[in-house]
This record gives structure tokens, sequence and C-alpha cells, in this order.
């Protein structure tokens, strides 16, 4: 089976891509734009199945199928709310709600799987769905968190602080001020607040700011090193399980 992918997001696409090949799914092309999509299928086979964002950096997907015709299946990445969801349930589209779950990846696909024998042709009104995305909802990641100094609280900034670490059950924000602070918080709540573009998770112990990245060096058993600008208090090492996806992280 050959998929497309079209999703604005590098890091988000880049993940899908890994996820689809774990199963087994090649991934023939992955587009980032309304315009890039319009172009290239104006020039190439429709895929048999696309995996498509609806909010991308210049305008909304349903935008591509009004200047091409596309007969392909779609499975709709979505960060949009459970209300919105009800427009592809009526118009039978599938859909994976972002942040992509990989068992309801495996399920989506063995859906189609299938449907695929003798399967009708798409027919989704882009228009109904469209009257449901009157304020489309875009995905927002916390720009601020708070940590409890004494009687008082403090305000971090996501953009100052380099690093988010674990340590003795605590989860900790390093500052680019040279400061710790103890959040109420975990790192796997963390997930589903950071922003992809700005932070990695490097191992199970540490969330790095790529902005605070100072020097990246090589370590052993294939792993990597990273130096940030004013956290030294412990080594931060890649995982060697994470060093592939560190480094697309970085392009």
């Amino acid at each position: 089976m050959q998929v497309l992918i079209i999703e604005d997001e590098k890091p988000a696409a880049r993940r899908l891509a890994r996820m689809l090949e774990q199963e087994g799914v090649e991934v023939a092309h992955t587009l980032h734009s309304v315009e890039e999509s319009i172009r290239w299928f104006s020039e190439n086979q429709a895929p048999e199945l696309i995996f498509l964002d609806i909010q991308l950096s210049d305008g909304l997907s349903f935008e591509i199928f009004d200047a091409v015709k596309v007969k392909s299946p779609i499975v709709f990445t979505t960060a949009y709310d459970e209300y919105a969801l009800q427009a592809f349930k009526l118009n039978s589209v599938d859909y994976l709600l972002k942040p992509i779950d990989p068992d309801e990846l495996r399920a989506a696909l063995n859906q189609y799987r299938e449907q695929k024998p003798g399967r009708a042709p798409l027919s989704v009104d882009f228009e109904d769905i469209r009257k449901l995305l009157v304020n489309p909802v875009e995905r927002e990641f916390k720009k601020r968190f708070t940590a409890r100094v004494g009687q008082h609280i403090k305000i971090l900034h996501a953009d100052e602080i380099e690093c988010f670490y674990s340590e003795n059950k605590g989860t900790y924000a390093a500052t680019t001020e040279g400061r710790s602070y103890l959040l109420d918080t975990t790192l796997e709540q963390l997930e589903e607040e950071l922003s992809p573009e700005m932070f990695f998770r490097v191992s199970r112990k540490f969330y790095v700011h790529i902005d605070h990245i100072s020097d990246i060096v090589a370590y052993t058993n294939s792993r990597l090193k990273i130096k940030l600008t004013r956290f030294k208090e412990q080594e931060i090492i890649v995982a060697r399980e994470r060093v592939k996806d560190f480094k697309l992280w970085l392009e």
C-alpha cells in the first residue's frame, strides 16, 4: 500500500511516516501546503490512501479538492474537538485525533484494508464539513508555566526554559537564568503541552529546547551528548533509540 501524507507540521509528518512504515505501509510522498498539494495532484496519479491534516499553513486542506479532483480515500488527522469530528462520521470519513495513537492508526489501516475490495468511490461533501468548522481550532501549546517559590508563584515563559527534567519523582524546569524550578506536572503530561517544534524528549528524563542547545557531541554506544547554554547540573544524553528521531527534529 502506498500512501500520501499532507501535513504542514514537519515533525508531525515525520512521526506519522515512521508510524506508517512500522505498519508496513510505504509513504510515497509528503506534502506541506495547499499550494504544493494542488501542484502535486496535477502532475501525479492519486495514491491509494491519503492522510490529510485539516488546517495547513496556507489554508484549509479542503481547498485542494476545490482545485483538483481526487478519488482516493482519506484519513483526516486533526486536533479539532469532538463536535467538529461529527462531520467526518456523518460523511463516512475516517479520522485520527492528534497526537496520533499507534493503536488507532493501526485500526484505521485495518478498516481501510477491509473495505478496499469493491469499495465505492469516495463521496464527501466538504461544504458540509466546512459549515461545522466555522471557527477552526488551531493547536495551541503552552507558552507559560508556573512554579511555587515559597509564598510566591513564579511565571516561567516557555522560550526561557532550556530543559525539563525529572529527578527524585519531581519534574523541574531549568531556565536561562541558571535556576531550576519544581513543577506540579510530569514529563508525560508535558508531552501534550509542549510544542514539538521547540521541545524534544531526548530520553526518559529530559526534554530540551532547540534554541538553547549550545553543542552536540558524539557519545558512547552511538548516543549523543547535548550541552545547553546554562544548565550544567547533569549530563544530557540522547537515548540510542531516539538518536535518529532527534537528528530529524534538528533539520
